[in-house]
């Protein structure tokens, strides 16, 4: 052997081995080998935060066979993924392997490709300090949080809870966004819509009331609102100015990790750890009819909007041979990112653009499928034309009143022959009759409709990371990771998609509230994401940053054992009408470490606990008992009878609230958006169309 390249993933391993030959061997150190000890702190706070690295025990194996491997190789190149948590490992591994740190051993691939491999192995260097320093700052901020602030939580709360640098405002945001929600008085208002006809048009047209006497409409409640209709009724609705105007709709830029995420939760319904989990392997190397194990995309944590000259210049080839020469700007677009955007890698982007979506169909996961796709045809799109829209302004006069109709017509489709980005594609308008100024309309209908202001939406996924980019809140490799965390410790659940605070996430954020309120304050927690890429780019000093944290964060800790000296905080739980089959007393919903359970309030006199069940539609169609929703141990969601032990019945489709018409027991509907309605008594054999069973039962 002569050269030996170590990659931080074992699926990386087949498709760099394809490109480098057989004078390399390629292995994977499968993410850290050293770490900070798990049964204690692992810093010395009294000596500039040295930390305390240990070999991790369950890669003790691997540890011994690298070094086999690096002792027998005449080059140890270390190439694994191009970011700090990378640039860490690589330390570890140079440490642990007795490499010359200074020498050049360290290698990366933007993507997983011949040219970026190629590109990598030609470009070696020495390992960047300031990287792994700020990656170690980050570590040992967040190990000194938590490791004396969760003990904290344990006496004050209860044991097994944690709190962290970044999750903990994260929390907040939820909890205050409930709070808002909570505290929100609905305001009423109404509106005035008219529907109009022209004078040489049969077609309709809607108009809304903006203005009245030259003042913006507010109509709060029936009578003013009765008032204008009744004027309007007696007026003449006419043509008062017609505007026309070509609109120029711009593509969105391709994917930053954050946006991703965003337009992968509201198009495919994919939380943030399933889209970078699918995002991972398509840059790792998947296996492509024709092209054998190929890298997709390129590296997938980024908040980049820079795009590669070559990359720029393949899709414009690209698109000139697939759509035409006009959908080519006139010049290439350049996106330019946030201000604290790192831009360390370029955007999100397929790395071969030839490799279109349909050409990977046969052999990629659905998942895989769906967001190579989406990538594909938003990097496309996005060094694509503008779309034209000619747009038609109208104002009708009525008395004193002022209504407004638009409408538009696509001039030219530009970008939106490929791709529009979900929270665009709702617009407004259609194409409205042929008008002219002064002309009469024909009023077809005028209704006055009632309104009240909503609350402000609870967070979801996509809005959640959003806030947190927004915010300065973690950074694109955190963003998944914290909201699976805040999930996985019960301080948030979701309720269909939403996002809400459990009243252990209310208790744990009041509690950091008033006595760690840097903690939990996002101008705070921002603050500390600016400073650690200051140590990235050699501005600022780790140990600095540290002490000056630890400094007074050790005062706040001292201060919050001494206010709250033999007190507790209660979790309060949640009342259900269920009664308590061994005392009689009501049932209340607890939440303990595997998440919620069903306690007696009686406790501790009486222990009495059970599972939360949730009932669905129809009856067990083997013994008539309720049918009951279930998860697997892999959280996959089936549906069993509630004597499950003793009648056996499950499925893994849902039952309905229909009845079969010929057998008269509970109907079931297939798996997928499809799927057919049927009757799971073997002897019966009924089975349907969704469709057709509601004609039916329209019928």
């Amino acid at each position: 052997m002569s050269n030996l390249v170590i990659v931080e993933s074992p699926s990386k391993i087949k498709t760099v081995k394809k490109y480098l030959g057989k004078d390399y061997e390629v292995v994977a150190s499968a993410g850290h080998i050293r770490d900070l000890p798990k049964s204690k702190l692992g810093v010395d706070l009294e000596n500039n935060f040295e930390p305390y690295y240990e070999n991790k025990r369950d890669k003790s194996a691997l540890i011994k066979e690298l070094k086999a491997q690096a002792k027998e190789a005449d080059t140890v190149y270390l190439a694994t993924d191009p970011d700090r948590e990378g640039e860490a490992i690589s330390w570890h591994l140079a440490h642990v392997l007795k490499l010359d740190n200074s020498k050049a051993v360290r290698v990366t691939f933007s993507e997983i490709t011949k040219n970026g491999i190629e590109t990598g192995m030609a470009n070696p260097r020495g390992l960047d300090m300031d990287l792994i320093n700020a990656q170690q700052a980050r570590r040992i901020l967040d190990r000194i949080v938590g490791y004396k602030l969760s003990p904290f939580l344990w006496k004050k709360v209860r044991r097994g809870l944690s709190a962290g640098r970044v999750q903990s405002a994260v929390v907040r945001l939820i909890v205050d966004r409930e709070k808002e929600i909570n505290a929100f008085e609905s305001q009423e208002y109404w509106s005035i819509d008219a529907k109009l006809r022209g004078s040489s048009s049969k077609k309709q047209f809607a108009a809304k009331l903006t203005e009245v006497d030259g003042k913006k409409a507010d109509l709060k409640n029936k009578e003013e609102t009765d008032k204008i209709l009744a004027e309007l009724q007696q007026s003449d609705f006419i043509v008062s100015a017609i505007k026309k105007s070509v609109r120029k709709k711009q593509p969105a830029p391709p994917f930053t990790t954050s946006t991703l995420q965003q337009e992968a939760s509201r198009r495919l319904s994919f939380n943030a750890r399933r889209t970078m989990k699918a995002a991972q392997e398509l840059y790792e190397g998947v296996e492509v009819e024709g092209q054998g194990t190929v890298g997709l995309i390129t590296y997938m944590r980024t908040d980049s909007l820079r795009v590669s000259e070559e990359a720029r210049k393949a899709a414009a080839a690209l698109i000139e041979e697939r759509y035409g020469k006009e959908y080519l700007p006139s010049k290439p677009r350049i996106y330019k990112a946030k201000n604290n955007a790192q831009d360390a890698h370029e955007a999100i982007r397929p790395a071969t653009l030839t490799i279109t979506p349909e050409m990977t169909k046969k052999t990629l996961t659905g998942d895989q499928y769906k967001l190579y796709k989406l990538i594909w045809e938003r990097f496309m799109a996005s060094q694509m034309e503008n779309a034209l829209l000619d747009a038609v302004a109208i104002d009708i006069k009525a008395g004193s009143c002022l209504f407004k109709a638009s409408g538009f017509t696509v001039k030219f489709d530009g970008f939106t022959k490929l791709y529009e980005e979900s929270a665009e594609s709702n617009e407004e308008g259609g194409a409205l009759p042929k008008l002219t100024e002064n002309e009469k309309l024909t009023v077809v209908d005028l209704t006055g409709n009632q309104h009240f202001t909503q609350p402000p939406p609870r967070y979801n996924e996509a809005s959640l990371i959003k806030a947190m980019e927004e915010y300065g809140i973690g950074r694109p490799s955190t963003y998944a990771p914290t909201i699976s965390t805040i999930l996985d410790r019960h301080y948030v659940e979701r309720e269909q998609k939403q996002l809400k605070p459990t009243p252990l996430g209310d208790v744990i954020t009041e509690l950091l509230s008033n006595h760690f309120e840097k903690i939990v304050d996002t101008k705070f927690t921002a603050k500390m994401e600016h400073q650690l890429d200051e140590i990235e780019e050699g501005k600022i000093q780790w140990v600095k940053v540290l002490d000056s944290f630890y400094k007074d964060f050790a005062k706040t800790l001292e201060k919050a054992e001494h206010d709250m000296e033999g007190k507790r905080v209660k979790v309060p739980n949640e009342p259900t009408d269920i009664v308590c089959e061994l005392c009689g007393k009501h049932m209340v919903i607890k939440i303990g470490p595997y998440g919620k359970f069903l306690g007696c309030e009686g406790f501790p006199e009486c222990k009495n606990t059970k599972k939360i069940v949730s009932e669905a539609s129809g009856k067990c169609p083997k013994c008539g008992g309720k049918m009951i929703a279930r998860k697997s141990k892999k959280g996959k969601p089936f549906f069993g009878c509630e004597d499950y032990q003793n009648c056996g019945f499950m499925t893994w489709d849902t039952p309905v609230a229909d009845v079969c018409p010929n057998c008269g027991k509970t109907l079931f509907k297939k798996v997928g958006k499809k799927g057919k309605l049927y009757c799971a008594v073997e002897e019966c054999g009924y089975e349907a169309e969704a469709a057709e069973q509601d004609k039916t039962n329209e019928g």
